[in-house]
This record gives C-alpha cells, sequence and structure tokens, in this order.
C-alpha cells in the first residue's frame, strides 16, 4: 500500500506576496474612487459664512456632474452642468488652491454685483440681509461685513462660471479672480458633516 505525498503548503512568501496584493488592489480601487466619486474636504476660511463655518468638514460628490478618469481632468461621462446656487470646490485660477464657493451665474448670463446683491439678466436676485434666493432655492447670506466689491455687468463666456462665497463682504472670490473654467471644478458640496468636532448633516 503505497501512500500518496501530502501537498507541500503554500510557503509563507508566497502567501505575504498575495496579501501584498490584495493591499495594492484595495487600495488602488480606494483611491480611484475617492479621485472620482466623494471625498471630503476641510473648510479654511470664513468666506461661505454663514452656510458654511471654517473648520467645518463637507462630503463632496465628485460625480455630480459626470464621471472622470482618475486622478486626471479628463470627462469619461457627463451628466450635466452645474446649476446656479450649487456649492461647489474647485481650483484657484490664481494659485490653484482648493476653493468653497457657490455658482451664481453660468454661461450665457449677465450679472452684476451691487452692494453684495445679485442682478442676474436684468432682473435684481431676492435677497435680504441673511438670504438670498436662486432659481427658487434659498441659501443663506452674510452682508454683515458690507458687500465687498461691485463686478459687473459682464457676460459669462461658454465654458464659464462665476463663483462667490455667501459671506460677501469677507470673500476672495470671481468678483477679484474673473470667471473660472467649469473644468476646475473638482465636485459638488453636499453637505457639512462635522462641524465642532461633533457629527451633523447639513445640506448645502
Amino acid at each position: 500500500m503505497s501512500i500518496e505525498p501530502a501537498a507541500p503548503r503554500p510557503s509563507r512568501l508566497r502567501k505575504l506576496g498575495r496579501d501584498v496584493i490584495s493591499l495594492v488592489v484595495f487600495v488602488s480601487v480606494a483611491l480611484s474612487a475617492r479621485a472620482s466619486l466623494a471625498d471630503h474636504y476641510v473648510v479654511p476660511t470664513g468666506s461661505m459664512i454663514p452656510t458654511v463655518h471654517e473648520g467645518d468638514r463637507v462630503f463632496v460628490s465628485k460625480a455630480a456632474y459626470g464621471l472622470r478618469l482618475p486622478l486626471s481632468s479628463t470627462w469619461l461621462l457627463r451628466w450635466h452642468g452645474p446649476a446656479r446656487g450649487d456649492v461647489v470646490v474647485l481650483e484657484s485660477p490664481t494659485d490653484g488652491t482648493v476653493l468653497l464657493k457657490r455658482i451664481v451665474a453660468r454661461e450665457g448670463d449677465e450679472i452684476s454685483v451691487q452692494d453684495g446683491r445679485l442682478i442676474l439678466n436684468g432682473t435684481q436676485v431676492a435677497c435680504t440681509d441673511h438670504d438670498e434666493t436662486l432659481d427658487g432655492k434659498t441659501h443663506p447670506l452674510s452682508l454683515d461685513n458690507g458687500g465687498g466689491p461691485d463686478f459687473g455687468p459682464a457676460k459669462v463666456p461658454a465654458g464659464k462660471v462665476l463663483v462667490m462665497g455667501d459671506n460677501r463682504g469677507n470673500s476672495r472670490d470671481g468678483r477679484m479672480f474673473g470667471f473660472v473654467d467649469v473644468s476646475s471644478i473638482l465636485g459638488r458640496a453636499l453637505a457639512v458633516y462635522s462641524r465642532d468636532g461633533s457629527l451633523v448633516w447639513n445640506e448645502l
């Protein structure tokens, strides 16, 4: 009677190799998802007060307007363009830093700003010292520090948007650096999920 030799067990080195490969795949998928689908952002300034406070953490949908090739600005699919009133994360056209601002005008719009208040396509946007209504949606606004610099009237070029902070008197925004490319928008901020160390869900 012959006894078949036991099948050799995988070596520790081979098992370690498989574990490393699995870890690399997992990290790659996670990074791709973060680059293309969703991310979070810590707000560095008070330019969006009272909507978003300095130090808030916001949840950002990077697939809100389409799907990009991971780690690039190349679009694979586009759903639709950004809308007036959207709070977006974008790259500054002056130094590449990441900004959080609100879109107040899209391509083809004629826009002017007087004392922090918007005149859009010849019509004064409904506004008080504490809120503003764009395309039927009301959001908080602060004129406590004044309205900041005036702007326009000017027509938004194709492929561009005008962005501003809700803290009109304390925001470095499109009134200073001009219109920005839609392609520079990294994603739409959907909600504040952390404030002062506490979990919240304040939709934007």
